[in-house]
Order: C-alpha cells, then sequence, then structure tokens
C-alpha cells in the first residue's frame, strides 16, 4: 500500500485524522461494536469502532468504521483483512458520509470477476462516460498506447492495468534514445480499453510521473 498527503492538505496529523486511519467495512449485520473491534485489533491498535444504523429502526445497515491510531495500521488492516470485508480507507467526515455509504454498499454488493478488480460495471462514472460519449471522435480499439517520460517496469505496469478486467497482453518497450517509457495493452473488450483509458490516462504512475494513453489501431471495426 501507497500511501500520500496531497499538497493541498493541511498539517500532517490533520491528513492522518481525515484519510489514513480510518478505514470503511462491510460486516454481517449481527455484528456490534465488540464484535467488529475483535476481528480487527489484530492489525492495531484502535481508537474506536462504530456501525452505521438505520436512524429510524436503530438496525444495522451491515457497514462500519474501524478508526486506527496510525495510517500504517490501517492499510495493514485493508491489505490483510478477509475479502469479504471489502475495506477501504474511509472519506474524511468533512465530506457527505450518506452518498459515501451508498456508492460503497452499491459497488460491493455486485460480484466482481475476480478478487482484486476495480468495481467494473457498478462505477456510476463510467456508466455517465459511456452514455455521454457514444459519439466519441477518436478512434476506439481494443489496444492501447501508453507513453511516459520515466522507462516502465513490464511487472509493475501490468500489475496497473490488470485492475481493469480483460487485459490480454502488456508489451512494454524502452527508447534507447530518450529512456522514455512506451508499452502497448490490449484488452479483450473495447469497453474495457476505454475504461482503462478514461481512469488511467493523466495517471500519475509512479507519482510526479504522468501517464498518456491514447487508442491504436487494432484492425476492428470501431463502430463496434
Amino acid at each position: 500500500v501507497f500511501i500520500a498527503q496531497s499538497r493541498a492538505s493541511g498539517s500532517h496529523r490533520d491528513v492522518e485524522d481525515e484519510e489514513l486511519t480510518r478505514i470503511f467495512v462491510m460486516i454481517p449485520k449481527s455484528y456490534t461494536e465488540e464484535d467488529l473491534r475483535e476481528k480487527f485489533k489484530m492489525y492495531g491498535d484502535i481508537e474506536y469502532c462504530s456501525i452505521i444504523k438505520n436512524k429510524t429502526t436503530g438496525e444495522s445497515k451491515g457497514l462500519g468504521y474501524v478508526r486506527y491510531l496510525k495510517p500504517s495500521q490501517a492499510a495493514r488492516a485493508i491489505e490483510e483483512c478477509d475479502r469479504s470485508y471489502r475495506a477501504i480507507l474511509a472519506e474524511p467526515k468533512n465530506k457527505s458520509s450518506e452518498s459515501f455509504e451508498h456508492d460503497y454498499y452499491s459497488n460491493n454488493t455486485r460480484q466482481e470477476p475476480r478478487g482484486n478488480t476495480l468495481p467494473f460495471c457498478g462505477q456510476p462514472e463510467f456508466c455517465t462516460f459511456e452514455k455521454n460519449e457514444t459519439r466519441i471522435q477518436e478512434s476506439v480499439s481494443k489496444r492501447l498506447s501508453v507513453v511516459s517520460r520515466l522507462p516502465f517496469i513490464q511487472e509493475q505496469l501490468f500489475a496497473l492495468f490488470d485492475l481493469v478486467p480483460g487485459l490480454e497482453y502488456c508489451d512494454v518497450q524502452r527508447d534507447p534514445h530518450t529512456n522514455s517509457g512506451y508499452a502497448v495493452i490490449q484488452y479483450s473488450t473495447a469497453a474495457s480499453a476505454i475504461y482503462a483509458k478514461y481512469k488511467l490516462h493523466g495517471f500519475e504512475y509512479p507519482p510526479g510521473n504522468r501517464l498518456t494513453v491514447i487508442f491504436l489501431e487494432d484492425g476492428s471495426d470501431s463502430s463496434e
């Protein structure tokens, strides 16, 4: 897990309080706060646990927060806890918690293609993107070109683009004159390639190195 502090954030302590020590988990509705604490105390020192309840009935919604004393403990919990908890870093308290809980629950109740993937079909912004961009000006294909000013490491780039389901191959090349990075990525469907370009064009990987992702002609009918 790699956690970076935004330059726009306040003091380091503020960032820890708001973003790096609180995780959000999906739990059985029968869990009490003590059950939640018992399951997650092995990863570090817990400051508090809370379960989200229906304001009218008082019944658990099957969602909860666990706040650790250190960011490293929260990161460890996310990495090592059972995947059924679907643990993620929680949104800062100053953001709308109800919309965050709703989006999280909607995305994570859908079945994922495999363990370590982005919530693919369930992401609202992808659905909106797909509907609004039906007249895409550029030629869409299943193949992408990825360029950066730094050379790529094959395994790392493959792992990054494999977060989107359907990756078929990742071919990393290097320009001996400029030492810049160049790779060709291909997915099994154009939908996966569109999503990967939408999410990863402009993404900084490693931090400070912005990726340029464009479509490459693959010989297929782009109107599909």
